[in-house]
């Protein structure tokens, strides 16, 4: 007989079943939806892959479609980012955060919290496309930006856009082309954590 704190961590609630069996704003097959922008990322090698387009009028996102491949949990997160995500102005959407999602949603179970991450990645993607497609400047990034390593100010979202880029790969890539973890080196495994992330996230693995 399995104990009760063993089911208890596989309980989802309400929310996440209705946002699971009643997605909203899903990029259907045939629709003509025309987005200003769109973000993409993961891999289906990894067993995820999200894509969100964006509808932008007066700096707010007016419309919103996603489609993924993944599991209860991320398409359930990925309903209800559209949801929180429609009306906001691309700032306050570039700052919506996985806690945000899973909060809204009544919370995930500890071990699919990693699911709710991909589609405020595919969100940010999308506006950054947006900014790029129509020459705009994207402030947001660095306001988004967490320090990772200390000694020589390097940021997370340095270390995301080397990834992404296939520029650094391994911990040897990243030290070379930043200098992290060269001083005192406390950051490594914080570098190391990051990396893989980010590499699952853009499907390098």
């Amino acid at each position: 007989m399995q104990n009760n704190s063993f089911m208890a961590q596989w309980v989802y609630t309400d929310t996440v079943k209705d946002h699971f069996m009643n997605p909203r704003n899903l990029w259907k097959e045939g629709e003509d939806f025309q987005p200003d922008g769109v973000g993409e990322v993961g891999s289906l090698a990894c067993g995820d892959q999200m894509r969100v387009g964006i509808k932008v009028r007066d700096g707010k996102i007016s419309d919103l479609r996603w489609l993924t491949y993944g599991c209860a949990s991320a398409i359930a997160s990925t309903s209800m980012m559209s949801e929180l995500a429609v009306g906001m102005s691309l700032e306050e959407a570039y700052h919506l955060t996985p806690q945000m999602i899973t909060s809204a949603l009544g919370g995930l179970p500890e071990h699919k919290f990693h699911c709710s991450v991909l589609g405020d990645k595919a969100l940010r993607a999308a506006i950054d496309d947006y900014l790029e497609k129509n020459g705009l400047p994207n402030p947001y990034k660095t306001k988004v930006a967490k320090i990772i390593c200390e000694c020589k100010g390097v940021t997370d979202v340095q270390i995301e856009e080397l990834v992404k880029e296939g520029k650094a790969l391994t911990f040897e890539d990243l030290s070379r082309l930043t200098g992290c973890s060269t001083a005192c080196g406390k950051c490594r495994n914080r570098i190391i954590e990051a990396l893989e992330d980010f590499k699952h996230i853009y499907g390098k693995d």
